[in-house]
């Protein structure tokens, strides 16, 4: 499929990617009318791949971000609010702890039990970040509430006022996780700090204080700006490492190409709907974009690799969706911001990847994968993908290029 001359041009593609290619995947097929929530376990092809009772916060909250996040760009209609309701009653009914507050990791969707029952900021992040936003697009004064209570539990009992930042897991009582963090997010010791969950709490604080005009969780963003522009950069690299210390020193680690772009674009979408970071550090920051493009973008073919140790060119080179998604639109800001040809051409053909390989058009959405034979690998749908990433990538860059795109 041709790709457009100029960045400009490809408001139409992007528009058919998001409604034809994502959308028409997700739904209404995900939608579990039966037990509540989202069924979320497609095989390469995007086939269903059995019922898969443990339903997860991270992308059962994802869910309900997208289809809220649809409606309010112009992207959706009213069945989309409809199946972020439908979400929202499974993480208000299903997925919240009723004594101690929070959300639980995992459930079982066929009764009340959770199964992973820890607290973990990551996923009390999507939490937030789903929460906030379906609160402003549906008005539903319950979703607010939850909302507002999260982010002041969280901070209550997961903020640390001596080194900054939050600790990441903890009991279902809210108790300080001991030894490893197997069966979480990734296995790593107890009381570690990551750069990527620090991201996604700062997005869904963000996303608070824009859309519920939460002034006091609006007090916690210097720190965490402070925290993403410096604590967790290698400077003498230009990319961040994801796993620190309690005090923020930096443990033995890969630089992530993708978390990098995505920070890149955030803390500027951050910056312009609540001014909390700063030109002179937004400028610094897209030194991490040089990085990536460097060490991590495939010029020849298309398209970004995922980690690799820094300074070193990337390591594993499969080309995973959600970096595809990040790299597409924070190369896509930076060229709107500068004008420069290079993040241009970086744009057209990270998009000319994701059109002509990363998308499935025979059975929709994109491959979680692409090995380095050229061959998918990987599920379309499970406890970690979801329409999140890409989904999120194509609003953005429409909206960036000057609005919503038709519905079809």
């Amino acid at each position: 499929m041709a790709i457009p001359d100029r960045p400009e041009e490809t408001s139409p593609l992007l528009g058919r990617l998001l409604h034809a290619n994502c959308l028409g995947f997700w739904f209404p097929s995900c939608i579990d009318a039966h037990s509540g929530g989202y069924a979320l376990k497609r095989d390469v092809r995007g086939r269903p791949a059995g019922r898969v009772w443990e339903r997860a916060i991270v992308t059962q909250a994802r869910m309900v971000w997208f289809f809220s996040r649809l409606v309010a760009g112009g992207h959706g209609g009213p069945e989309h609010l409809d199946a972020a309701s439908h979400g929202f009653r499974f993480l208000r009914d299903r997925m919240w702890d009723p004594e101690h507050g929070g959300f639980y990791w995992t459930v079982d969707a066929r009764s009340a039990r959770p199964v992973k029952d820890a607290k973990h900021l990551y996923g009390q992040a999507f939490g937030l970040f789903a929460l906030s936003r379906y609160a402003a697009v549906s008005d539903d004064g319950q979703a607010e509430s939850m909302a507002r209570q999260l982010a002041r539990l969280v901070h209550e009992k997961a903020h640390d006022a001596v080194h900054g930042g939050y600790g990441e897991l903890f009991t279902r009582d809210w108790r300080p996780w001991t030894g490893t963090e197997r069966g979480y997010l990734s296995e790593v010791p107890a009381g570690t700090k990551r750069y990527n969950t620090h991201l996604h709490w700062f997005e869904a604080l963000v996303e608070q204080v824009d859309l519920l005009g939460d002034d006091t969780a609006k007090a916690w963003l210097p720190e965490l700006v402070d925290i993403l522009t410096d604590k967790v950069v290698r400077h003498e690299y230009g990319a961040c490492t994801d796993a620190h210390l309690p005090d923020w020193t930096p443990m033995p680690d890969a630089a992530n190409y993708g978390h990098d772009v995505e920070a890149v674009w955030l803390l500027r979408e951050a910056d312009c709907r609540i001014g909390v970071v700063g030109s002179a550090r937004l400028a610094r920051h897209a030194d991490l974009f040089e990085t990536a493009m460097r060490w991590g973008w495939d010029s020849t073919e298309g398209g970004f690799y995922w980690t690799g140790q820094p300074g070193a060119a990337a390591s594993l080179q499969g080309k995973v969706w959600w970096v595809q998604a990040e790299a597409l639109v924070a190369a896509l800001w930076l060229y709107l911001e500068t004008g420069r040809q290079d993040y241009a051409d970086c744009y057209l053909r990270t998009l000319d990847w994701i059109v002509n390989v990363q998308a499935d058009w025979t059975n929709g959405e994109w491959h979680r994968e692409i090995a380095t034979n050229g061959r998918p690998i990987g599920h379309k749908a499970d406890g970690w993908k979801a329409a999140y990433h890409n989904g999120r990538a194509l609003m953005t860059c429409l909206e960036l290029l000057g609005g919503a795109a038709g519905r079809t």
